[in-house]
């Protein structure tokens, strides 16, 4: 079992790589050319330890005075290159870092708002947020300077060897006998680090997830008085996220410290074994010099790789889970510009057998067996208790859910003959909690069809009864409606929705509970502004409160997932025992 999972994780982290690199591509000449300075700076540093050594060897020699200005002239131009092509290496892998990461910050945004609605019901807004935000920051940390460390380390360790062993091949052969340890405790606690760096990963996204969902429910965590709770629930939170990260450092300090010890265990090994050759003859004093400040080089470097290693397995785990997101199947939307004639919609809505259950719970159908035809600008009342399928009906009709039996068709046509986003494009939906953006009045309304005129955006909330209150505001149309437009009431909400739904002008028209939770007033203002929106459009009703279903053509009750009865609201109310009798009796008994 633990072969294959291990496999798994190979395959994964080779993919996301590969996917990774595509964005890095379009700017793969500043890219290459960044590397080539980092190799010129890299090399530069090579060049250090040689040059000193030559300098123990011209003073035993005694040629020092001949040799120390021509060196020092050296080491000179040696600096002035090094920080000339430091500082090309990092503006480039910066701006290439940049441009790439903006691209996959796009692609991450505009693939998560193609995903079908069931993906965000699995999913917390917090949890994506953090995919977007944390988990790509890290990323930009890592491209910009810790890949460039570990290929600037891995450049030295390389050269440092082939420089030794042209030094002398016995002291390098010996000094890399011991190296081998430190490699597998490399391998062994990256393991341990690239676990509980996800971990970590993983558990800040939950903390995110708090404070998103705190901050958006303010008001009732207010209301209950609940701010203590919701600290405490946030201190477990981060507490969890410090322990995980608390064990994880044990492990890397762990692994640093075996470094350490190994490496200063191996420099003392090499001037002992460096001292004998020396005695003996086949080794000059500045090559063992040298050959000492190249060892501490490379054996300082392979220690850095501990905490470059575990930087990298952060950055593996962050890209694990940010692609993870690109495994989710989008929905097949695309951008309209104008519909074909043969693709408007008349407004004739069938059902044929048609079932549905949610993927979470696939035993308990919502719907079951449905057969119906909505004739053409007919308006269609759904009424029935609490949980018998009104509100998900609406969603079938919208596409924002898949039938698990049967089909829909839209004039005699199957729905997966029309493209998506043409469908939705012509169906409004006015819900009961209207979501508004904290932008302007204007731009509200304008969101049911952003290159609408200013003409037509007036008109809009002429025709839903918006203007009462719009003209009463300092700033009119450029009123600002705060957070989920808090600083609007329920009934000027409504409204808003409203006139986003005339200017949007479907042919087909849904209307989930639109007025059930406003007082008289505004009901009636918001009603009146409905009657005009349904004229000539195929209008479905759904309500609890039945005085506003009464005029429709057909009324359908819905108990437990099926039609148990159909009819204008005069033939329902003459059916002995029937549910929608009843339900009238109780909401209109005096």
């Amino acid at each position: 079992m633990e072969v294959i999972k291990k496999k798994k994780i190979t395959w994964a982290s080779f993919r996301q790589a590969l996917k990774l690199y595509k964005y890095l591509a379009p700017y793969k000449t500043e890219y290459f050319i960044g590397m080539l300075f980092l190799l010129g700076s890299s090399l530069t540093n090579l060049a250090f330890p040689k040059l000193l050594g030559d300098l123990v060897n011209s003073g035993n020699a005694g040629t020092l005075g001949t040799d120390l200005n021509r060196i020092a002239l050296i080491l000179a131009l040696l600096l002035i290159v090094q920080s000339v092509f430091s500082y090309f290496r990092v503006v480039l892998f910066v701006n290439v870092t940049e441009k790439a990461l903006a691209l996959l910050r796009r692609d991450t945004y505009n693939h998560l708002i193609k995903l079908p609605l069931r993906f965000f019901e699995k999913h917390r807004v917090g949890e994506l947020n953090s995919r977007i935000s944390s988990d790509i920051s890290l990323l930009q940390e890592t491209l910009t300077s810790t890949l460039a460390e570990f290929i600037r380390q891995v450049i030295i360790i390389i050269g440092g060897i082939t420089l030794l062993a042209m030094t002398s091949i016995k002291l390098t052969l010996f000094m890399l006998a011991i190296l081998p340890a430190a490699m597998f405790a490399a391998r062994v606690f990256g393991k341990f680090i690239r676990k509980f760096s996800k971990e970590v990963q993983n558990q800040v996204a939950d903390s995110n997830t708090v404070v998103e969902e705190t901050l958006q429910g303010i008001q009732s965590v207010k209301t209950f008085t609940n701010e203590d709770f919701e600290m405490e629930r946030y201190r477990k939170r981060t507490q969890e996220i410090a322990d995980l990260g608390m064990k994880s450092g044990k492990y890397r300090g762990a692994f640093s410290s075996f470094i350490i010890f190994g490496l200063f265990g191996a420099i003392v090994a090499v001037i002992w074994r460096g001292s004998a050759l020396l005695a003996t003859g086949e080794l000059v004093a500045g090559d063992l010099f040298s050959f000492v400040i190249y060892s501490v080089f490379v054996g300082g470097t392979v220690g850095g790789l501990a905490s470059v290693i575990a930087s990298i397995q952060k950055f593996i785990g962050a890209t694990e889970a940010l692609f993870e997101l690109f495994d989710e199947e989008e929905e097949s939307l695309e951008k309209i510009v104008e519909i074909p004639e043969q693709q408007h919609l008349q407004g004739e809505i069938s059902f044929e057998d048609l079932s549905f259950a949610y993927p979470s719970r696939e035993n308990q159908e919502v719907l079951n067996r449905i057969n119906l035809t909505i004739s053409i600008n007919q308006q269609v009342a759904l009424v029935g208790p609490s949980g018998a399928g009104k509100s998900t009906f609406a969603s079938l009709i919208l596409q924002l859910h898949q039938p698990t039996e049967g089909k829909i068709l839209f004039d005699g046509k199957e729905s997966s003959r029309f493209p998506l986003s043409v469908l939705r494009s012509q169906i409004a939906l006015v819900p009961q909690d209207v979501f508004l953006f904290g932008g302007t009045i204007r731009e509200n309304i304008a969101y049911g069809r952003p290159n609408a005129s200013e003409d037509e955006i007036y008109e809009a909330a002429k025709k839903a009864n918006a203007l009462e209150f719009i003209e009463r505001f300092t700033d009119k149309f450029d009123t600002l409606v705060g957070e989920r437009g808090t600083q609007l009431s329920g009934g000027q909400r409504q409204r808003i929705a409203i006139a986003r739904a005339v200017l949007k002008n479907p042919k087909i028209l849904i209307l989930d509970e639109a007025t059930s939770s406003l007082d008289s007033e505004s009901e009636r203002l918001v009603q009146d502004a409905l009657e005009k929106l349904m004229k000539g459009r195929t209008s479905i009703v759904i309500a609890h409160r039945l005085s506003t279903v009464r005029k429709s053509d057909q009324i359908l009750v819905l108990h437990q997932g099926s039609i148990v009865e159909r009819g204008t609201h005069e033939e329902l109310l003459r059916i002995d025992q029937g549910i929608y009798r009843n339900l009238s009796e109780l909401q209109f008994a005096v």
